[in-house]
């Protein structure tokens, strides 16, 4: 699985207390090794988020991502991708 981040993620991504950057970067090696671990509860989003995914982080932190190609995703921050808090 390749992760593309787009620059404007890590607007979002800066933001995050250290503790949840490490959270962060402990689900991505997580979502590399297996996109459907319970853990993350990947799923398909709705409405105008629609074609795109959410995993969790933590329980207050979620990313939403988009599928470019068979094993290849783009985290991004605008317009509808972004790591967030609930």
């Amino acid at each position: 699985m390749v992760i593309v981040f787009d620059k404007s993620f890590y607007k979002g991504y800066e933001k995050l207390s250290k503790k949840k950057q490490e959270q962060f970067w402990e689900r991505v090696e997580l979502f590399k090794e297996d996109q459907n671990n319970p853990q993350l509860n990947n799923h398909t989003l709705h409405g105008k988020y629609d074609g795109f995914y959410s995993i969790n982080i933590s329980g207050d932190i979620r990313v939403i991502y988009e599928q470019i190609a068979k094993n290849k995703v783009l985290f991004n921050q605008q317009p509808r991708c972004r790591a967030y808090e609930v």
